[in-house]
């Protein structure tokens, strides 16, 4: 079999994708490589999917953003989704994933790769609870057989990374029992997995039969994107020990498939309190060896239903600046609806302004050299210099375009005629009289 990138990194091999990747990401293509080998970082491609540009996660690398879009049993409407995923990657969005759960499910993977041409992830689970519902069949029912089938699926349709929660076990879930949760399993894959142990009296095939995903893995070269079934659905049961157990775990899997060659990323908690993400963070890269942390928001508090993509930036901001690698975007419809075009174009945004603080925080040269140029053109009253630096250009734009007119069309409508910088500029301080010379005694 063809090697994996893994695989080649480790034999000195340093291929012309970890180039591109490296010349995009601008760090040297042979450090990117070594920390491919060590599993601190991944490039997310399938291999079947040559035409795709690679994206690189991880270790001194940008730290990316991913949109989750996909129908539902309730609302099919496969358009509206294709809408999203080109929303998403309009705004800025690095990878997508298909969260779909009703309809021809291959069929809308297939639309929503050719109408956003980024990464694509998946958590093959849902499909195989949808399977099982299709033929009037509970979930429950499924073999491991069939679960493998449609993961293999994924991957032959040129799904570049998988969501699968190898962690959910029936000892994870004891010590989540024992300990108490006031939101007890949020995840949905994850709590579709507990329900087949429960029901079947057996640990997690995804677990127990990991070796078969991580061939499966290795042959597309894909990532596998190790999930995180017991992640906090509230803040008060932030950093418990089922979430604690299930990172360990996930830890032991990681050191797996990097034996194996596979590329992981762990994902990473949901709802956490700002005085735990640090540590989230630290607990992560120190349990599972650097691999490349994927977290969703995180969220700072739970009280703020309808702006969840704000909770959710502030939580990514801080985990960026911590050491996270890949933000996974919450839209202001979090916890209320399926999100439509506008949230979806809003917690992109919100991610990306999340991922540019935490990296400032860093230092990161480049993110220092955006700020220098939004200063700049602040300080020269250059607009459009100032729509080339912002996140969002086009909202920056249209708010400027409704105010109405000023005396000076240089300045804004807030501060008019009064404007700091362009008092400064009309009053610029006198050239300073050389001195005098010191009288001779």
């Amino acid at each position: 079999m063809t090697q994996t990138r893994i695989q080649q990194a480790r034999a000195g091999v340093v291929t012309d994708e970890v180039r591109q990747v490296a010349r995009a990401e601008g760090v040297p293509a042979e450090e990117l490589a070594q920390r491919l080998a060590r599993g601190e970082a991944v490039i997310t491609r399938n291999r079947l999917r040559a035409d795709l540009a690679p994206l690189g996660i991880g270790r001194g690398l940008r730290v990316k953003v991913n949109a989750n879009v996909g129908t539902s049993r309730d609302r099919l409407d496969v358009a509206g989704e294709l809408g999203k995923a080109r929303a998403a990657a309009a705004a800025g969005a690095h990878a997508i994933m298909d969260l779909s759960t009703g309809g021809d499910l291959p069929a809308i993977r297939r639309e929503i790769m050719r109408a956003a041409p980024l990464p694509m992830g998946t958590v093959p689970m849902y499909e195989a609870a949808a399977r099982a519902l299709a033929r009037a069949a509970s979930f429950c029912e499924l073999t491991e057989d069939e679960l493998f089938g449609v993961i293999e699926a994924h991957l032959e349709s040129g799904v570049d990374f998988l969501t699968v929660h190898c962690g959910v076990t029936l000892e994870t879930a004891e010590r989540m029992q024992t300990e108490g949760r006031l939101m007890d399993v949020v995840s949905r894959g994850g709590a579709l997995t507990l329900a087949w142990m429960r029901h079947n009296e057996r640990d997690n095939p995804l677990y127990t039969a990991f070796d078969r995903l991580l061939e499966l893995s290795a042959r597309y070269d894909a990532t596998l994107s190790l999930g995180d079934g017991f992640r906090p659905g509230a803040t008060l049961d932030a950093t418990d020990r089922a979430q604690l157990h299930e990172l360990i775990l996930l830890g032991e899997l990681q050191q797996r498939a990097l034996e194996r060659g596979v590329q992981v990323m762990i994902e990473g908690p949901g709802h956490v309190p700002l005085d735990q993400i640090q540590a989230n963070v630290l607990l992560e890269k120190r349990l599972c060896h650097g691999a490349p942390f994927y977290v969703l928001g995180p969220l700072v508090t739970d009280c703020a239903p309808g702006y969840d993509h704000i909770t959710g930036a502030i939580g990514g901001a801080m985990a960026a600046w911590a050491g996270a690698d890949f933000l996974c975007y919450v839209t202001p419809a979090e916890h209320l609806r399926l999100p439509d075009e506008r949230d979806v174009h809003a917690g992109v945004v919100a991610s990306l302004i999340a991922a540019q603080a935490g990296e400032l925080a860093r230092g990161r040269a480049d993110a220092r050299e955006r700020e220098r140029q939004m200063s700049q053109a602040r300080r020269e009253l250059d607009w459009d210099g100032m729509y080339r630096a912002a996140v969002d250009p086009a909202l920056a734009r249209r708010v400027r375009a409704e105010a109405p007119p000023t005396h000076d069309e240089n300045t804004c409508s807030m501060c008019g005629e009064f404007c700091a910088i362009k008092v400064q500029k009309d009053h610029p301080p006198r050239p300073r009289k050389p001195a005098l010379p010191a009288k001779s005694r």
